[in-house]
């Protein structure tokens, strides 16, 4: 008798132990998960076409994807995700040609096109005319 007890007891017990997963128990603990290269704005200012292969990857760190196919793309991916916040993701693409450093993309641009680019989107949002400024220039017809 003794033994259909024990088997009872541990049939029970693992019953009522896998029960437990069903309980979601409020942010008692979760963890943020960072992946990658942490790339910034700065690192991304150091950046000048014409540079070495190592000079690279002393700013920007070994990269995540070296392509075998393409071994003058390099890939630096980050991401974060933080518990009850949206996933982050930022990427940067450096090209090489042989071991110079040719161009770079991604969601950083260097500091000194940024100021130029804003600077085209106010002349830009300056050359656009409104209905009304367009409607007083508007040619009227002949009598």
């Amino acid at each position: 008798m003794p033994s259909r007890f024990l088997l009872a007891f541990i049939l029970t017990t693992a019953a009522l132990l896998n029960g437990c997963s069903y309980f979601k128990y409020p942010d008692l603990h979760k963890v943020t998960v960072q992946q990658g290269n942490i790339v910034n704005q700065e690192m991304v200012d150091q950046l000048r076409p014409g540079m070495t292969r190592s000079q690279v990857r002393y700013i920007l760190g070994t990269p995540l994807l070296m392509d075998t196919f393409d071994q003058d793309r390099w890939d630096y991916y980050y991401s974060i995700k933080r518990p009850g916040h949206q996933e982050m993701r930022e990427r940067i693409t450096a090209y090489f040609d042989g071991n110079t450093l040719t161009h770079f993309s991604g969601d950083y641009i260097p500091t000194s096109l940024q100021s130029i680019e804003k600077e085209e989107a106010e002349v830009e949002a300056a050359a656009v005319s409104t209905p009304a400024e367009l409607e007083a220039n508007a040619p009227t017809p002949a009598q």
